[in-house]
């Protein structure tokens, strides 16, 4: 079994990255304290090459279809294939890895890994945009968009972005979400889906519940109109 976990930066994904290494699922060689497989620079790579095909039109608006039906790049395959090498050359029975930018590749990774298990990582976007990520600024990434110079906009407009191109692809075989807040404050019984999911026991990894709801005494601006939506799916008041 191989799994990856997709969502944005800063949105507690390494509290699921840690919860597969001490289960016993191999995440890759090198891992940083985020539960990330290092080193990135392949799947930043990886990144610029997709954002390639991904068209913008205007406002928070991007048009990603041809990245569900033209030919795979051959130089992202490389990319992918050099980033992951640890985790693909593994004999492990339980493998995967966790790095936020997957999200940025998540159409491809799809195509390219249709069988694997994908756990999509959400958390209320008004306490993910409270910290700086990588993924901030779009334009690292060679991801077109009308760039901001208020810092928590921008961190926003690339939460909004994440979110839409995981809404844009076609969903994988297997693929469960799961909410961050769940896992902290009902973490039980979100775990105990997890393992029906995976088919594997996993451990209990310490959770601090002021981890939830940080945005209400946050000092930033912390929500965004285009957030709404989100929050309404996802169940957040």
């Amino acid at each position: 079994m191989m799994t990856t976990v997709i969502g944005r930066g800063h949105g507690g994904t390494r509290a699921i990255s840690h919860t597969l290494s001490q289960s016993g699922v191999y995440m890759g060689d090198t891992l940083n304290e985020s539960g990330d497989l290092l080193p990135p620079g392949d799947m930043y790579d990886a990144c610029r090459c997709m954002a390639r095909h991904v068209k913008h039109a205007g406002g928070l608006t991007w048009d990603f279809s041809a990245l569900h039906t033209m030919p795979i790049d051959p130089e992202w395959t490389q990319l992918i294939q050099s980033y992951l090498s640890s985790v693909l050359n593994s004999d492990a029975e339980h493998r995967g890895w966790k790095i936020p930018e997957t999200t940025l590749v998540y159409p491809w990774i799809a195509r390219m890994f249709p069988d694997i298990k994908y756990i999509y990582w959400i958390r209320d976007p008004r306490d993910n945009i409270a910290a700086g990520h990588a993924t901030d600024d779009l334009n690292r990434f060679h991801v077109p968009y009308d760039a901001t110079d208020d810092e928590r906009e921008r961190r926003a407009i690339s939460w909004k972005y994440q979110s839409e191109i995981y809404k844009a692809t076609p969903r994988p075989a297997n693929l469960i979400e799961v909410r961050f807040e769940d896992f902290v404050l009902k973490q039980e019984d979100t775990l105990s889906k997890l393992e029906d999911f995976l088919g594997i026991p996993l451990v209990r990894i310490p959770v601090r519940p002021e981890s939830v709801g940080r945005w209400r005494t946050d000092e930033g601006r912390t929500m965004f109109p285009f957030f709404e939506d989100e929050l309404k799916s996802y169940g957040y008041e």
